[in-house]
């Protein structure tokens, strides 16, 4: 990534001085020392897992709470936090779960050529903690889809690297604590990369098989949790969900319409994502959008879909802004993200109830825009973007 550029994409890629670093220390340990101040657990969805591995601990099963949707790998992973104090929990996890997003950004940033001493690098993570409402809610949270906003940018930059095997298994130890980057198996079809595929399957269905046999109830994934996942019948969990199929049935649309809709949607991104790998232009942008393209069309037909797992696909897309052709680079992309802005009051979505009907627009906004992005035909400039191994450090 050149320096000298006279565009905006020079002035992102210039060293940043110690005020932008200062100012994302200052950003980031506000949002983690407000988890810290405003919860007594660390989060409430990371004490869903916790409190199901202390279920597991005293020989119930943790698939007694239907809100616990992980695989059985995730107990055991939970198990050493039943170990804590209070008071270490609420330090540690969203301390935690901040190093897990500031080292996704660091990742993407590597994946498109950006030194990480840029102020890209700085001005990027701050901007996307005080200007995505997504991206501190899940500070809040502490939800473990933290691990997947790390593990997709990481495992891209290992694509990108020629290392398949290695992308294929930090998706699969991804996965086994949350399974949401399954739509990921398809970018190695994509790739005829069948190797790094049976890693992906093989590393949670190892983990989730052996993890099992230590729970009382082995099955329980597979006859309480998945039916739950593919009926969404939760009246609590139905008001966060940002799929279109949970979204549109609330503004009197008929479910299995709304069903229809987004499962339309969803494979017309899927097909986005096929024609954009085929394009095999080089440079990181492939290996990005694809990926994006991949995630929100999952997201779209997923049950439950909710707004943080926006943070897995935004800053992604995020760091490829110096990148000349990148989705990013175009208005339609930062309007997506506008329902987002913290503190902006949207009328008629005041409650938080109500707060699924944004996160549905953005979701489809941001699909929408890769789509049309990377339509056939459309004339666009064409550019060769430098490879992930050609980054200069300063």
């Amino acid at each position: 990534m050149s320096e000298g550029k006279s565009d905006i994409s020079g002035w992102l890629v210039r060293p940043a001085s110690w005020h932008l670093w200062a100012l994302l220390a200052a950003v980031l340990g506000a949002a983690t020392v407000r988890t810290a101040r405003g919860t007594s657990d660390g989060g409430m969805d990371n004490a869903i897992v916790v409190r199901a591995a202390r279920t597991w601990l005293d020989g119930g099963s943790p698939y007694d709470d239907p809100h616990f949707l992980y695989l059985p790998g995730a107990v055991l992973a939970a198990a050493p936090q039943t170990l804590l104090s209070p008071t270490a929990l609420r330090v540690l996890v969203p301390l935690a779960v901040t190093v897990c997003l500031a080292a996704g950004w660091a990742c993407a940033l590597r994946l498109h050529g950006i030194p990480p001493r840029s102020r890209l690098a700085a001005l990027g993570l701050a901007g996307l903690t005080v200007g995505f409402a997504p991206f501190a809610h899940l500070i809040l949270l502490a939800n473990w889809t933290a691990t997947a906003a790390l593990a997709l940018p990481l495992g891209l930059l290992l694509a990108g690297r020629g290392r398949w095997v290695a992308a294929g298994a930090v998706f699969g130890t991804a996965i086994a604590l949350k399974p949401v980057l399954v739509p990921m198996a398809l970018l190695f079809v994509f790739a005829g990369r069948w190797r790094a595929l049976a890693v992906m399957i093989a590393v949670p269905a190892t983990a989730s098989a052996v993890s099992a046999l230590f729970l009382p109830d082995p099955t329980g994934f597979l006859t309480r949790t998945l039916p739950f996942l593919l009926k969404g019948d939760d009246d609590f969990v139905r008001l966060y969900e940002a799929s279109p199929a949970a979204v549109l049935p609330r503004l009197g649309a008929p479910a299995p319409v709304a069903g229809l809709l987004a499962l339309l949607a969803a494979a017309a991104g899927v097909v986005c994502a096929y024609r954009r790998w085929r394009r095999a232009d080089p440079g990181p942008l492939r290996l990005t959008e694809t990926a994006a393209a991949l995630m929100l069309s999952a997201f779209l037909v997923s049950r439950p879909s909710y707004d943080h797992y926006l943070v897995i696909v935004v800053p992604l897309l995020v760091a490829s802004l110096p990148c000349a052709g990148s989705v990013a680079r175009g208005p339609w992309f930062w309007l997506a993200l506008a329902p987002q802005l913290p503190g902006v009051t949207w009328p008629g979505l005041e409650p938080v109830q109500r707060r699924a009907f944004k996160d549905a627009l953005t979701l489809c906004a941001l699909t929408f825009t890769i789509v049309w992005h990377n339509w056939p035909g459309r004339r666009r400039m064409r550019v060769k973007s430098v490879p992930a191994t050609a980054v200069t450090s300063f």
